[in-house]
């Protein structure tokens, strides 16, 4: 008796299965067709970078460390003191310096980096000026800041959908479809964009020679990508 039961349990499962073909045919999906649509806006950077080091070398080390270390911590007050102005310490490092024959230490050199960022361009450049009397500077970059960005990125999504929506329209209309379905849709930034050279009327050398140099900050695109695919409904 149990062989006969399998043999009818397969059996009823096989029927099962023929019956649903027909429902699954109903459910595949034709004319799909996959769209992308791109917006974008120039935007100003709003906040300024400045890096600048203190390098110094001495044939003592801990002589040399104590030196660079006096340099950085007045450098912080004096940056500290400015308002609106974030202040952070970058990467320091010390090597050898070798002799002709690279054979023996003859000295030691040490490096040490503050970072500064503003969106108060002029108030960082005014700063910046006066602390190079102490310090040399290593680049002044610009960027978007991330609540500005986020900003135009929200404003600019409505914009990609609709873009999105005139694509899936024009591609319904090229098939001689009758209207389409959304069948899925995402929406994306273009990434992120790094911070832009400094660009100044009269090139870094002058950063050297006045406090208050005249900046260009420049602008950054800002992109939202709406990748999707559309059902399109023939008539």
């Amino acid at each position: 008796m149990q062989p006969l039961s399998r043999l009818a349990t397969a059996l009823a499962l096989g029927a099962a299965t023929l019956l649903s073909l027909p429902a699954l045919a109903d459910e595949a999906r034709y004319n799909q067709v996959a769209l992308r649509a791109e917006v974008s806006q120039e935007i100003a950077h709003d906040l300024m970078h400045v890096t600048l080091y203190s390098e110094a070398q001495d044939d003592d080390p801990a002589r040399l460390a104590a030196q660079i270390t006096r340099t950085l911590n007045d450098a912080v007050k004096q940056a500290r003191a400015a308002k609106g102005v974030s202040v952070a310490l970058g990467s320091r490092h010390s090597y050898p310096v070798y002799d002709d024959k690279r054979q023996q230490i003859t000295a030691w050199r040490e490096r040490a980096e503050l970072r500064l960022e503003s969106a108060d361009f002029a108030a960082l450049s005014k700063l910046t000026g006066q602390m190079l009397e102490t310090l040399k500077m290593a680049g002044m970059d610009f960027s978007i800041a991330a609540p500005t960005r986020k900003r135009h990125e929200d404003a600019l999504l409505k914009d990609a959908v609709t873009a999105f929506k005139a694509r899936a329209q024009l591609a319904t209309e090229a098939l001689g479809g009758s209207g389409y379905k959304l069948v899925s849709l995402n929406l994306n930034s273009g990434g992120f964009q790094p911070p832009m050279p400094m660009r100044m009327a009269k090139g870094m050398a002058m950063m050297e020679a006045a406090p208050t140099p005249e900046i260009e900050a420049g602008t950054s695109q800002v992109t939202i990508n709406a990748d999707g695919v559309i059902e399109v409904q023939m008539p």
